[in-house]
C-alpha cells in the first residue's frame, strides 16, 4: 500500500532532491543544453504527480525512485536530440540526385526483406525498439516479458541482422544505424 504525502512533505522533497536532479541533468546532458531547467522542472512536477498518485510503493528508497525518473527523463532527451540530428543529416542527404534516390530505395528494400527474413518474436522487439522508440523496459511491458529477456532477443536479432546485412553492405561497420532511418 503506497503512503500520501502531504503537501509540506512535497514541498520538503522538491528543496532537497532539486540541486541533485539539476546536477545530474547538467552532467549528463552538458551545461552548454539551453533547457536543463525546464527539464529539472519537468523530473519533479512527474515525481511529484507519481507520489500523489500513489505509484512509490516504497520499494526502494525515495532516492532511487527520483533517480529513475531523471534517468529517463534524460534518455529521452539525448533520444530527441539524437532524432533531430539524424534528420538534419537525413534532409542534408536527400538533396542528392536520382542516383542517391535509388541508392535509399534499394537500400531500405533489402533492410526490409532481411528483417521479415527473422522470426516475428525478433522482428518484434526491433520494431518496437528502433523504429517505435519504446525502452527495453516499454518494449518488455508491452510484450510481458522481462527486460533481460528483451535486452537478449534485440542482441540475438540484431547479430543475426548484422550478419545478413553485411552481405550486402560490406563497408558498413554498423548496419543498425539503417536501420533506425528505415521508414515504412
Amino acid at each position: 500500500m503506497s503512503r500520501q504525502f502531504s503537501t509540506n512533505e512535497l514541498e520538503q522533497i522538491i528543496r532537497q532532491y532539486r540541486p541533485i536532479i539539476g546536477f545530474t541533468i547538467k552532467k549528463a546532458l552538458g551545461p552548454q543544453y539551453p533547457e536543463w531547467e525546464d527539464i529539472v522542472q519537468d523530473v519533479l512536477t512527474q515525481v511529484i504527480s507519481k507520489l500523489q498518485k500513489g505509484e512509490f510503493r516504497e520499494e526502494c528508497s525515495l532516492g532511487t525512485f527520483i533517480y529513475t525518473i531523471t534517468k529517463r527523463r534524460i534518455i529521452d532527451c539525448i533520444r530527441q536530440k539524437a532524432k533531430a540530428s539524424s534528420e538534419k543529416i537525413e534532409e542534408i542527404a536527400s538533396l542528392g540526385g536520382p542516383e542517391e534516390d535509388f541508392l535509399k530505395k534499394e537500400r531500405a528494400e533489402i533492410i526490409s526483406q532481411t528483417l521479415f527474413k527473422l522470426k516475428p518474436k525478433f522482428r518484434e522487439i526491433l520494431y518496437l525498439y528502433y523504429y517505435k522508440e519504446l525502452s527495453r523496459e516499454e518494449v518488455a511491458a508491452r510484450l510481458g516479458l522481462s527486460v533481460r529477456q528483451v535486452s537478449e532477443r534485440l542482441y540475438y536479432a540484431q547479430k543475426i541482422l548484422a550478419r545478413s546485412l553485411r552481405k550486402f553492405f560490406p563497408e558498413k561497420n554498423s548496419n543498425f544505424a539503417l536501420l533506425r532511418r528505415l521508414k515504412k
